[in-house]
């Protein structure tokens, strides 16, 4: 599903963020991405969804090469990308439910069905109550939902999310969690920032580790959060 080979990213005057990179995630596969705060994950998350393109190298998603994709080709592409944001970008201006259902609105859906499409989401999440309220009103955690709706609610062939617990207490951690493994189950490839390592050794997934740009490990469960404590 998405390949990279020899991948590089840097930006003028700096030392590169991110360097030869080679990495195959299969179809319907599960993986977080750890490593220390600068070590590039976020950076490799937006290649993926193409928000940066790279320096060198080679990035295939579903056997095309997107590191040559036209820039009027990007939207169609994103169409089967869900991204959740660390700072969950929600527009205030529209409603929670208006939010959930933005994509579904940029591609034509028709609003009745946009509309039942986007609550049937937050109900998933616990957040249907919330749907005709402003973004703003709502609590970090629950930006946080909503964000995870947003990127779901398409049926996306891939799933993005930059560290999506990071605002939300145990218990909603593990029901997010949860959420996540279900959309996996279903055939979503999931790909998961975290630096969080009792999530790795609980839910015992493949964990690429990065530090300085470059993968390191390549571990599951307990071992891939050993390798977590000098994050800590």
């Amino acid at each position: 599903m998405i390949q990279m080979f020899h991948v590089t990213k840097a930006y003028p005057g700096d030392p590169p963020v991110l360097t030869d990179i080679n990495v195959n995630i299969d179809k319907a596969e599960f993986v977080f991405l750890t490593g220390p705060s600068g070590a590039g994950k976020s950076t490799l998350l937006k290649l993926m969804f193409l928000a940066e393109r790279p320096s060198n190298g080679q990035i295939l998603i579903a056997g095309r090469n997107i590191a040559r994709v036209r820039e009027s080709s990007i939207p169609f592409l994103r169409r089967n990308i869900g991204v959740v944001f660390q700072d969950f970008k929600l527009l205030p201006t529209r409603t929670v439910a208006e939010n959930v259902g933005f994509t579904l609105d940029v591609i034509g859906v028709p609003r009745d069905e946009v509309r039942e499409r986007s609550v049937k989401m937050l109900r998933r999440v616990g957040l249907e109550h919330k749907a005709d309220v402003s973004p703003m009103k709502l609590s970090g955690g629950e930006q946080q939902r909503v964000s995870l709706c947003r990127a779901l609610v398409n049926d996306p062939a891939i799933l993005l999310a930059d560290e999506p617990t990071g605002n939300l207490d145990p218990a909603l951690t593990v029901e997010m969690m949860d959420l996540l493994t279900d959309v996996n189950a279903r055939g979503t490839t999931v790909i998961v920032a975290t630096h969080d390592a009792s999530l790795i050794e609980r839910y015992q997934r493949r964990t690429l580790r990065l530090e300085g740009g470059a993968v390191v490990a390549d571990e599951k469960g307990a071992k891939a959060a050993a390798l977590m404590k000098n994050d800590q």
